[in-house]
């Protein structure tokens, strides 16, 4: 926190990248009290135009903002491939950092990211925002508990409405890293067992004729560390909207977390970034400058977990590679 910032003053929020993800942010922390974004970075001259009747401050480049604008910490929103030179950048400036998931392509990547943002002694969180989605706090904390005995099986599925523009699949590393951590993320983090082996398949199908490389489905089947086994489905068609949903099976009882409900919109993912933005905040003040790449953000996710979801997706896409390169073309 810069010097003379009052712990009860509001956080000032810097946001790079105004996509269809950095929107998503301004939307979700624009009711808060606690936080809010003062300024945006963004290249793209329409996406600025379509921001200036907002108040905000925004600004061509990252870099023109940090020089201009006051700021109490960074969050990053711009392309996964360019996650590492952003964090190198802000940690430079001596702000902390919320960057979204999943901080960089390889797990190379986001080690050397914490390790950057480490030795400036800025706090680093990733942005996993399903750590904040209530029902699966619940589902976390009753796993803790044994009320559902002992884990056979997690699942989680995550179905997107329809695939993203090839342009952004081109850069996004592919469905096991667009997607994929996400559940990577999420089943570490429920049951507290590391992810010790992969297996996975893929539908031989690409429906979009100008993409290569990148299915758009896989099944993956996970070992986890106490012994419970993980699956997790992706896919990039659901016709009824984007889905997402959790599933535990345990010797003592079973917990079913519809948390991305097509019916309901983005209105639990923009609930869930709220609260993720507002926690961030208290852990960027509690910092005391030992940001180190294992330090857990409070309930949020701290660099190790994002270099742990990045070796599992690393070790999807390289069982996978054969069927995205030469997968199908579906008719348009």
């Amino acid at each position: 926190m810069p010097a003379g910032q009052s712990a009860q003053a509001g956080f000032r929020l810097g946001l790079v990248g105004a996509g269809r993800m950095g929107r998503t942010h301004l939307r979700a922390i624009s009711g808060s009290a606690l936080v809010t974004v003062t300024a945006v970075a963004e290249p793209f001259e329409p996406a600025r135009q379509s921001l200036a009747a907002s108040g905000l401050a925004v600004y061509p480049s990252l870099g023109e903002m940090l020089d201009r604008a006051d700021l109490d910490g960074v969050l990053i929103a711009a392309p996964s491939d360019q996650h590492v030179q952003i964090i190198g950048e802000v940690a430079a400036r001596g702000l902390p950092i919320l960057c979204e998931k999943p901080c960089g392509l390889t797990s190379v990547q986001a080690s050397a990211a914490a390790q950057t943002a480490a030795a400036a002694g800025v706090p680093l969180q990733v942005a996993y925002w399903r750590r904040y989605v209530p029902a699966l706090q619940a589902a976390r904390d009753r796993i803790a508990a044994g009320d559902v005995g002992q884990l056979h099986l997690v699942t989680c599925y995550q179905w997107d409405e329809s695939p993203p523009a090839a342009a952004f699949r081109a850069h996004s590393g592919g469905i096991a890293i667009d997607m994929g951590v996400h559940e990577f993320d999420q089943l570490r983090w429920l049951t507290g067992q590391d992810i010790t082996g992969i297996q996975a398949v893929a539908a031989e199908l690409i429906s979009d004729p100008d993409v290569a490389g990148d299915v758009d489905s896989a099944q993956i089947i996970v070992a986890l560390s106490g012994g419970a086994t993980g699956f997790v489905s992706l896919g990039r068609h659901h016709p009824a909207g984007d889905m997402a949903r959790a599933e535990v099976f345990g010797t003592g009882g079973t917990i079913r977390c519809d948390f991305l409900d097509p019916a309901d919109g983005e209105r639990a993912q923009l609930k869930a970034l709220l609260r993720q933005a507002e926690g961030f905040v208290s852990f960027a003040r509690a910092a005391d400058g030992a940001a180190g790449i294992g330090v857990a953000a409070g309930n949020g996710a701290a660099a190790a977990d994002a270099v742990a979801a990045l070796t599992a997706a690393e070790q999807v896409s390289a069982a996978i590679p054969a069927l995205a390169a030469a997968g199908q073309r579906t008719p348009a």
